[in-house]
């Protein structure tokens, strides 16, 4: 009784990580990946995301797959019932998107520096189809890949282009003297909202990573189980 009592909470705490706390989590990294702050007017801007992000999405469930994050087969099926299958497709659009805008959230707006960051996102990722991976170095990958990235734009370059820059804008200016450079600039809330967006997507791919492993034990516990019934018998 004790052990049906705990899969029946595990299965619970599982549907609820698995059918709303998940497409919560990653559908709010999709609404903030684009928002901006006007450093002027001081008002809230939504910037799409490019059609470059939208591959490199693509790119990223694909390594998503391979590192045992997503796993089509055993989440959708014609077996499993058809709200399961509803609620597993819900889940891979948001993590799409989500994955698409936090490239969106660390990504020049545009110039020259825009097409650069896209060539170094593109770059990792086509290099990284090619090598193995498991769960944990996969987000470990992921976690620097985004970190430094933010780095970059939200506090280097964010310095370098602010009205009020110092030393370092001069440096700039004069080794970038002669390259057209056109980076917008926001108020500094914007990188506030853009280390939100990466925490809440990397905690959404580390939940969904605690969740896969769990399913694996739970399913190697039950071909032990078999297979014990299977010799008594």
């Amino acid at each position: 009784m004790i052990t049906t009592d705990t899969e029946i909470n595990r299965s619970r705490n599982r549907a609820l990580v698995d059918f709303v706390v998940l497409p919560f989590l990653f559908l709010t990294v999709a609404l903030l990946g684009g928002l901006r702050i006007g450093a002027e007017s001081r008002t809230f801007i939504f910037i799409a995301p490019p059609l470059v992000t939208l591959l490199f999405a693509v790119l990223l469930m694909l390594l998503l797959v391979r590192g045992g994050l997503l796993r089509f087969r055993q989440w959708i099926g014609s077996e499993l019932p058809p709200l399961t299958n509803v609620a597993h497709i819900w889940t891979f659009i948001t993590i799409f998107f989500a994955s698409a805008q936090a490239f969106n959230s660390v990504l020049p707006e545009r110039g020259l520096l825009h097409w650069l960051f896209s060539f170094c996102f593109l770059w990792t990722l086509w290099n990284n189809q090619f090598s193995s991976f498991d769960a944990r170095r996969l987000l470990r990958s992921l976690a620097i890949l985004f970190g430094t990235a933010f780095v970059l734009k939200h506090m280097l370059l964010a310095s370098l282009y602010s009205p009020e820059g110092g030393w370092l804008q001069r440096v700039a200016g004069t080794l970038l003297q002669g390259v057209a450079v056109d980076t917008p600039t926001f108020a500094p809330a914007t990188g506030y909202i853009a280390f939100l967006t990466l925490a809440l997507y990397v905690a959404g791919l580390m939940m969904l990573a605690f969740a896969v492993n769990g399913e694996s034990k739970q399913l190697a516990v039950r071909e032990v189980m078999l297979d014990d019934l299977r010799d008594s018998g």
